[in-house]
């Protein structure tokens, strides 16, 4: 019988994408590993491969479709010996609309690695499993649950050896449905779109559409200022040893064409001072603190419509030069939407830098479930009161931590930021 294709979770968090192009048409027949779409995530354009054989029947979900769920059937795949004809009025969902196209919107050729399309269907105890079509079609002629099968395939996919290796048992019988919870507190949202542009009626405006990542940044920003019990703790740096040393190291290093950045030193600081005040290496479970050994540090990027935070793992352990190269590789593709999703998920800590802009301080908004966010400023020439008292001129940057209270309290806060500041202002050390 016909096979459907399934909307694929290219990420743990992805629950809907766009289906950006088919690499396959109908009639087309393909194998297990063959490419067959480019889907777009709020972070990346990914391709999915095919996880079966056969010929695509029929291509449900046209190309440029938004919003597209993930499960919902956007392909039909056809064995051996059957035809269009045998492809039920049951697989053909009602799409989403394509997008409108955009003329100055060029095509993203760059995508990010493979991933295959996994199928999901929910176990008796209605937990997603993942299987493969093949295998969720010998299931059911078997009788077999899959919530019962361990799956060998990549991720602990079933495929069909697992379902054919199985002993046949009835499926258990479906639980009583839960009551269904309190609807949840309506959180205020302000005024409706078209409440808001009827407000300039009569002005010239453009109606800017909002993509995925773009919605993606407003949801996870807007849930972490209404749930996320933030407090910020505020320090400045004296940034001339650093500059200093890092001048001394640039003229050393030139021959090998490494050239260290500010940014550089501060990403080691924080690195270091994680393993320094441990306690703080932490981040919000929901009911419960995970304590992280490494230091895994994430980063603002921004990039057009939006920024990406690839993590730096194991940060404390590598080179100024080694995070160096590491840093300006994961900028580069992510100005590009080429990385992948555990090149940015993760971590539990983050920087933000918008000293280049000129920007003195500001406040930075904790990318759940990090415990915290340094927001770092530039670093500005000042009169300040030196050791003996005289008054001298230093270049000053201003940092500030915003802190997760459910993890770190304030007096654990100070003794990170401490760390970061005796880090940066004595250089040296973080080689030692």
């Amino acid at each position: 019988m016909p096979t459907e294709i399934l909307m694929p979770a290219l990420s743990p968090t992805m629950e809907e994408g766009t289906l950006a192009k088919w690499l396959v048409k109908e009639g087309d027949t393909v194998s297990s590993g063959d490419l067959l779409a480019e889907i777009e995530t709020d972070k990346a354009t990914m391709e999915f491969e095919a996880v079966d054989e056969g010929t695509v029947g029929k291509i449900l979900v046209p190309e440029g479709s938004e919003g597209v769920k993930v499960n919902t059937p956007i392909a039909v795949l056809l064995e051996e010996g059957e035809s269009a004809d045998d492809i039920g009025s049951s697989s053909a969902p009602a799409a989403p609309a394509p997008a409108a196209p955009e003329p100055e919107a060029a095509p993203s050729e760059a995508a990010a690695p493979a991933a295959p399309a996994p199928a999901a269907s929910k176990g008796s105890g209605g937990k997603r499993v993942f299987a493969s079509p093949l295998a969720r079609r010998i299931a059911a002629q078997k009788g077999l649950d899959l919530s019962g099968i361990k799956g060998s395939g990549p991720h602990g996919r079933i495929v069909k050896a697992d379902v054919e290796n199985a002993e046949a048992a009835p499926a258990k019988s479906e639980a009583p449905a839960a009551s269904a919870p309190a609807a949840a507190t309506a959180t205020p949202t302000g005024p409706s779109g078209d409440a808001v542009a009827k407000m300039y009626e009569g002005r010239d405006y453009e109606v800017v559409k909002l993509d995925g990542m773009r919605k993606t940044i407003a949801a996870r920003l807007t849930e972490a200022k209404q749930t996320v019990p933030h407090f910020y703790l505020r320090r400045d740096i004296k940034l001339d040893a650093l500059l200093e040393f890092r001048g001394t190291l640039n003229g050393q290093l030139a021959d090998r064409g490494v050239k260290l950045s500010v940014n550089d030193f501060i990403i080691k600081a924080c690195a270091l001072a994680l393993q320094q005040v441990p306690e703080a290496n932490a981040v919000w479970a929901g009911d419960k603190v995970l304590k992280l050994t490494p230091s895994d540090v994430a980063v603002a990027v921004a990039i057009e419509g939006g920024l990406f935070t690839p993590v730096l793992q194991d940060a404390h352990q590598k080179s100024l030069s080694t995070l160096s190269a590491e840093m300006k590789d994961l900028a580069g593709r992510a100005r590009d939407r080429k990385l992948a999703p555990h090149e940015y998920q993760g971590g539990s800590f983050a920087i933000s830098n918008l000293g280049m802009f000129g920007i003195d301080n500001f406040d930075a908004v904790i990318n759940p479930p990090h415990g915290a966010i340094l927001a770092v400023g530039a670093g500005v020439k000042k009169p300040v009161v030196g050791k003996e008292g005289a008054l001298e001129v230093a270049t000053v940057m201003s940092v500030t931590l915003s802190v997760d209270h459910r993890v770190i309290d304030g007096a654990l806060g100070a003794q990170l930021l401490q760390a970061i500041v005796e880090n940066l202002e004595n250089p040296l050390t973080m080689l030692a």
